[in-house]
């Protein structure tokens, strides 16, 4: 991929500068988008997961953001295979992975994750637990074989996010994520098909944003007041490409305001194509918008350095290469603060090191094969 001496000039200028959350100064604007990848047997990171994080701090990656590691509560997720952030071994493999990325020069924070009525009973890790949900409906506004979560179920799973949380800081890690985004638990609350809670926990926005908010105030009770805590979330669903929790910046200000109230440090907006804009009227994108109405630093995302959105990599496709200019031009107007980086890292862990230092002709297609395992 060729591009102009402005254009590189521009990438490095722009890309290279630190950026503060909270008490954390990240060494420059890319971060690497959390990615699920299912190479942890029984739930704990190994030696290959260790590599494959580090290398991308190695290469220049400012900010890890783990793929989603379940939360210590028993129907958070479906898979033997994906991470936990709970347990002797599992923690004792994430500490390594954080000293790994630190020793390599990069911060690191883990996304903290429960699926809800995604999760389908019967499945690892613990088969007998239930999906849990606001209403019990699943994404696709049918109702599925789980049930609406009780007083208990909330106070639990609160606590299951607030115990991680002070796990992360205990062993290393240098804030968090939480995972609002995607038609998973917290956005479940968020959005109103899946939200038809007759209770203080649905009804209008700011009800349906309480569930969240009492996550991320609880959070910030167990640890540092320094220690960033990231909120990540979206209008598209899973099973619901054109879904919107908000049709209006109006609507998205009250989803976000209580968030922001109750300790949100700064916001991952997340969307298939960056570029987009977000309302009419305006040519911002979602995490612009979000930076405009809670004046937190921002991080955007979707399909960075590729023409063609995450998507078509569901159905084994690839995507070619695709330009960075409109996203400079972002980062220049201060739209939003860092950049969330998927494929393109997946592909290829030197990405960062091509881009900060103008060797955009090295950068390569995604290819979807790099799903397969971890040492691209």
């Amino acid at each position: 991929m060729s591009v102009t001496t402005s254009t590189a000039s521009r990438a490095a200028e722009i890309l290279s500068r630190p950026v503060t959350l909270n008490g954390l100064t990240v060494p420059n604007r890319i971060a690497m988008a959390p990615m699920t990848r299912m190479f942890s047997p029984g739930g704990v990171p190994g030696e290959d997961v260790r590599a494959y994080y580090a290398s991308r701090a190695a290469a220049g990656v400012g900010l890890i953001v783990t793929e989603g590691t379940y939360v210590g509560h028993d129907s958070a997720g479906q898979s033997d295979r994906v991470p936990r952030f709970h347990g002797e071994d599992q923690l004792a493999g994430w500490a390594k992975v954080a000293a790994a990325v630190h020793e390599a020069g990069g911060t690191i924070v883990p996304q903290l994750w429960h699926i809800g009525m995604v999760r389908k009973q019967g499945e690892a890790p613990y088969a007998d637990a239930p999906a849990v949900g606001p209403s019990g409906i699943r994404v696709d506004g049918t109702e599925g074989t789980g049930r609406a979560m009780t007083r208990a179920d909330l106070d639990d799973v609160i606590g299951a996010f607030a115990d991680a949380a002070a796990q992360a800081e205990r062993i290393g890690f240098d804030g968090i994520e939480l995972h609002g985004a995607h038609g998973y638990l917290l956005d479940q609350f968020l959005w109103e098909r899946t939200n038809r809670r007759t209770d203080a926990y649905g009804g209008d926005a700011v009800a349906r944003t309480k569930f969240a908010a009492e996550i991320v105030a609880a959070v910030r009770e167990r640890v540092s007041a320094d220690f960033p805590v990231i909120f990540r979330y979206s209008q598209w669903k899973q099973e619901a490409y054109d879904a919107r929790l908000a049709q209006t910046p109006e609507e998205l200000e009250a989803i976000l305001a209580p968030l922001a109230a109750a300790g949100v440090d700064a916001f991952h907006a997340s969307t298939r194509r960056y570029w987009l804009p977000e309302f009419e009227g305006s040519d911002l994108n979602l995490a612009g918008w979000t930076k405009k109405l809670t004046g937190r630093p921002t991080i955007t995302v979707g399909s960075v350095g590729l023409d063609g959105d995450f998507i078509r990599a569901f159905a084994g496709e690839g995507a070619a290469l695709g330009d960075i200019d409109n996203l400079l031009d972002r980062m220049e107007r201060d739209e939003f603060d860092m950049v969330a980086v998927g494929r393109a890292l997946l592909q290829d862990p030197q990405w960062a090191a091509k881009v900060l230092g103008n060797r955009f002709d090295e950068l390569q297609p995604y290819d979807a094969a790099a799903l397969r395992s971890l040492s691209h």
